[in-house]
């Protein structure tokens, strides 16, 4: 059934993502601190199974996850478990906000890839959302002339898997549902860190094991509302979105952690929300792309 574009469906999900993904990095600091990324990756697939079974039950149950695009769900989820084991990795390795900040180029690749691969069109409005985003990523972020650390680049190649990941995954839901396709998301990379994380099992304490929990609703959730998101609109509109969760993280952080939000920060924010502003209202006004059904 043709699904019929929606910029403000697509915000709301998209809304959704941003709560997720933000507790997740929080989540994924406190649970690094005691386990290996591979057993917190493989728990969350796990976990996450169980978490989504009401949501397959309603849509058919096991029987409708069947799906004939299953090399196009193992490539999106080998690209997307690099980039999520290296995010995992640089929690700890380089302060959350230069973290958060290096990941945004993921907007831009995406942007190239959809454009690219999906026959999407980057349009002046686009354009303008994915640079202001940028402009505000730097100034909130104000890096300095110093040396690289590995962190850094570890967080850069994750954003550029990032990248084919939300492009596969805008291709995946022209016929395949959000249900399906986080239940291959959980399936494919369950196997795929079976065994080191087997070999580098520890039992968790109760201390981490609600931060595990978190991560395993987050990271799965995450996905659900990304993938409903993509089904109401374009990925060149929807990722530029994710731009918010950096002003937002800033707010988390002055919230939870007493950390200030300096007139830096407040530019920045107000640059990133302008230029997503821009683009839903230019969308409004000259109508959404019906997306294609093959």
């Amino acid at each position: 059934m043709e699904v019929q574009p929606s910029n403000i469906k697509a915000a709301f999900w998209m809304a959704g993502s941003l709560a997720a993904i933000i507790l997740m990095a929080v989540s994924g600091r406190e649970a690094s601190r005691e386990l290996n990324v591979f057993q917190i990756m493989e728990m969350r697939s796990l976990i996450g199974l169980f978490m989504l079974y009401p949501l397959i039950r309603s849509s058919g149950g096991f029987r409708a996850m069947r799906t004939n695009r299953i090399w196009q769900h193992l490539g999106r989820n080998a690209a997307h478990y690099a980039g999520q084991f290296a995010w995992l990795m640089a929690l700890s390795m380089i302060p959350l906000a230069q973290l958060i900040a290096i990941e945004f180029t993921t907007p831009a690749w995406t942007a190239i890839m959809a454009v690219a691969f999906l026959g999407e069109r980057l349009n002046i409005w686009r354009t303008l959302t994915i640079v202001l985003g940028i402009i505000g990523v730097v100034i909130i972020v104000r890096p300095g002339i110093g040396t690289v650390e590995i962190g850094q680049l570890i967080v850069l190649g994750a954003a550029f898997t990032f990248g084919i990941s939300f492009t596969m995954v805008k291709s995946l839901t022209r016929t395949e549902s959000p249900v399906k396709i986080i239940f291959w998301m959980l399936v494919i990379q369950s196997g795929i860190g079976l065994l080191p994380a087997l070999h580098l099992w520890q039992w968790p304490s109760m201390h981490v094991m609600p931060w595990v929990i978190i991560i395993a609703f987050t990271g799965t959730f995450s996905h659900f509302c990304m993938a409903k998101a993509l089904l109401y609109a374009d990925a060149t509109v929807v990722i530029p979105m994710d731009f918010l969760r950096v002003p937002l993280t800033a707010v988390v952080g002055w919230l939870v952690y007493s950390e200030s939000i300096d007139i830096y920060t407040a530019i920045g924010a107000a640059l990133i929300l302008s230029g997503n502003l821009l683009n839903l209202k230019n969308r409004k006004r000259t109508g959404p792309d019906k997306p294609k059904i093959s």
